[in-house]
C-alpha cells in the first residue's frame, strides 16, 4: 500500500511576554474569535487590501504561549475584562478552550523577588521555555511580542527584565517586536547581539491613542504653515499599564515617545508638556486631551483641543496579531534587522523613517509588496507522510 502524503499547514507561534494581562489576554480571544467568525477583524491592517496576497500566517495558524509574572489563568482574566467592558459578554465561554490552551502554554518569567539567577542564567532558561514551545509544537517559527507593563529607563549596563526577554528571543531565533516604551533590545548591551542576529525586528512603543492622533495632526500643521505655540497633553488611565505608569521613571519613558513625535513632525519641540496620571475607576479604558495653541495669518492666535477616550487592550490587540504576523512574514522571507517601514505601528521605531501617519502607511505598503517580491522564502509547509 502506497503512502499517502499530506501538506501540513504551518504552525506558527506567538510567545507573548505579560502573557496574563489585560492586552495579551484580548489578543488571544480576539484571534479566536475572529478565526471562528463571531466577530470582524476591526483594526487589523492586515485584514485589508493593503497587505492582501504579501504571504502572510493566516490567523488560524497562530499559537499562542509566553511568559508572565502573574498566575491568573487567561479564562478567568477574559472574565475580568468582559466585567470592565473590554471584551463582549458571552466571548470567555465561546473561545474557553483557546483561553484554556494558551494558557497551559505560559511559563513563570522573571526575576522574580528574591531571584537568586544571574541576568545569563535567566536568559538561558527563557530561551529553553521558547525553544521548547516551538519543538512540542511542531512551530515552522515563533515570533516573540513584548507587551508587559512598562519599565522605567534603565540605568547602567545592568539588563532590565524587557531586556532578558529580547535576548531569549534572539537566541532562540525568534524575531522579535517591542510593542512598550520598555528598552528591549535598545539596550545598549545588546546592540552587538541584535546586529548579528540575522533576525528581523521592530519596535518600540505601539501607537495606539493620543500619539496616533498626534502623528496626524503634527504634519497637518507644519504642511500648512501653521505656528505651533504649545502642545500639553494629559492622560487618564487605570489598569496594570496606569499602575506602572504612575512611577515617575516609567511615564518619562512612555512620554518620551510622544514627545519625540511632535518634534520630528513640527521641526521643533514646541512649549508644553504630556502629564499622565493614575486614576484605577478607570480599568483598562483611557482619556487623553490634547490642548494645541497656534498662530494663524497675521498672527491670530487660536487653539485647537482634542479628546480621545478609548480602551487601550481594544485598541492595542489588533497592532499585536499585525505585528506578529508582519514579522513572520518577514521571517519567512529572509528578511533581517531593524525593520524601519512597521514605524506606522510605533512610537519610537527602530531604523530610520518617517514620523507622520500618512508617510508610513506608504512605507509600510512598500514593506507589503517587499514581502510579496521577496525572491525566496525560508521555509516551506512540512510534508507529512503516513
Amino acid at each position: 500500500m502506497s503512502a499517502s502524503v499530506s501538506v501540513t499547514p504551518p504552525s506558527i507561534g506567538v510567545w507573548l511576554i505579560g502573557a496574563r494581562g489585560s492586552v495579551a489576554t484580548t489578543v488571544v480571544a480576539g484571534c479566536a474569535a475572529v478565526t471562528a467568525g463571531l466577530h470582524a477583524p476591526t483594526g487589523m491592517v492586515t485584514e485589508t487590501p493593503l497587505l492582501a496576497d504579501s504571504g502572510l500566517p493566516s490567523l488560524s495558524a497562530l499559537v499562542f504561549g509566553g511568559h508572565d509574572t502573574a498566575d491568573c489563568p487567561l479564562p478567568k482574566r477574559a472574565e475580568t475584562l468582559v466585567a470592565d467592558g473590554v471584551l463582549p459578554h458571552g466571548l470567555p465561554a465561546a473561545v474557553a478552550a483557546e483561553l484554556a490552551a494558551a494558557d497551559r502554554e505560559i511559563r513563570p518569567g522573571g526575576p522574580l523577588p528574591g531571584d537568586t539567577r544571574t541576568p545569563d542564567e535567566l536568559i538561558t532558561s527563557h530561551t529553553a521555555d521558547i525553544q521548547d514551545f516551538v519543538r512540542r509544537r511542531r512551530l515552522t517559527r515563533a515570533v516573540v511580542v513584548n507587551v508587559a507593563s512598562t519599565e522605567p529607563a534603565p540605568v547602567g549596563a545592568a539588563l532590565p527584565p524587557s531586556s532578558l526577554y529580547a535576548a531569549a528571543a534572539l537566541r532562540a531565533g525568534c524575531p522579535y517586536v517591542n510593542f512598550t516604551p520598555s528598552a528591549g533590545l535598545h539596550h545598549p548591551m545588546l546592540a552587538s547581539l541584535a546586529d548579528s542576529c540575522g533576525l528581523p525586528y521592530a519596535g518600540r512603543d505601539g501607537k495606539t491613542g493620543q500619539t496616533l492622533l498626534r502623528s496626524v495632526l503634527g504634519p497637518m500643521f507644519a504642511q500648512r504653515a501653521l505656528a505651533v505655540r504649545a502642545w500639553s497633553g494629559t492622560n487618564l488611565l487605570g489598569g496594570g499599564d496606569g499602575a506602572a505608569l504612575a512611577d515617575p521613571a516609567a511615564a518619562a519613558a512612555k512620554n518620551a515617545g510622544k514627545e519625540r513625535v511632535l518634534t520630528d513632525s513640527l521641526g521643533a519641540t514646541p512649549e508644553g508638556a504630556t502629564h499622565i496620571d493614575l486614576v484605577p475607576a478607570l480599568g483598562d479604558w483611557k482619556t487623553a486631551w490634547d490642548h494645541i495653541a497656534f498662530d494663524g495669518f497675521l498672527g491670530t492666535r487660536m487653539v485647537l483641543q482634542t479628546t480621545w477616550q478609548g480602551c487601550d487592550s481594544a485598541l492595542a490587540a489588533p497592532l499585536v496579531l499585525d505585528l506578529a504576523r508582519l514579522l513572520a512574514g518577514a521571517h519567512e522571507a529572509g528578511l533581517t534587522g531593524p525593520l524601519a517601514e512597521l514605524g506606522f505601528y510605533f512610537k519610537d521605531p527602530v531604523g530610520e523613517g518617517p514620523t507622520a501617519l500618512g508617510e508610513q502607511y506608504a512605507a509600510l505598503a512598500g514593506f507589503a509588496e517587499r514581502l510579496r517580491t521577496a525572491p525566496e522564502r525560508a521555509a516551506e509547509p512540512r510534508e507529512e507522510t503516513r
